[in-house]
């Protein structure tokens, strides 16, 4: 019978991505193992090695992105302001330049892998789509259709992230809110 699994996958893609904000993509499988305090051989048998461990890490990251953006447009009455909370909880935890930055230069590295990028495409993908079906739930005339408005919001979020990741001015959750309210008040004009 096979042994139980004690130490969930939940648990080593959480130190995974604890270290790819410490570390981008320096980090190692045996550095994931040490801060999940399990050993290397674990690691590396639930994800086979580093670009596994990535893939989980990349589904893990756009199923918590969907719920947190679902999560926080449910929160709010008005349908403007849920949009407006799912757009600042994208990236709204980050808090220190340093592990933007160690998550760009992570991203840089995942762009050149095949399987990586196609993750990235479905997360884009996914996060698109949640933010065309709150588009059409907002009431904004002045906004272009909502696949397009959808199109420019993801934009705008994954260029500040970039932004502030090179050029940390304030805190970045003020950052996304002040720019995320600029393009909403346009669009909520008649």
């Amino acid at each position: 019978m096979a042994r139980p699994k004690t130490i969930t996958d939940e648990r080593l893609l959480t130190a995974a991505m604890v270290l790819i904000g410490r570390r981008g993509p320096e980090f190692t499988l045996a550095a994931v193992a040490a801060e999940a305090g399990v050993s290397v051989g674990t690691v590396a048998q639930r994800f086979g090695s580093k670009s596994g461990l990535l893939q989980e890490v990349s589904r893990l990251s756009t199923r918590v992105a969907v719920e947190r953006m679902r999560a926080a447009a449910e929160a709010e009455a008005d349908p403007v302001d849920g949009l407006r909370a799912a757009l600042i909880t994208l990236f709204g935890e980050i808090a220190d330049p340093g592990v933007a930055a160690n998550s760009l230069a992570q991203l840089g590295v995942d762009l050149i892998d095949p399987n990586l990028r196609a993750l990235l495409v479905e997360h884009y993908r996914a996060v698109e789509d949640e933010l065309h079906g709150l588009v059409r739930l907002a009431d904004l005339p002045g906004a272009p259709e909502p696949a397009l408005a959808a199109r420019v919001l993801a934009g705008l979020i994954n260029g500040i992230s970039m932004d502030w990741s090179i050029r940390p001015r304030g805190a970045l959750v003020d950052r996304i809110a002040e720019d995320v309210d600029a393009v909403l008040t346009t669009w909520r004009r008649t």
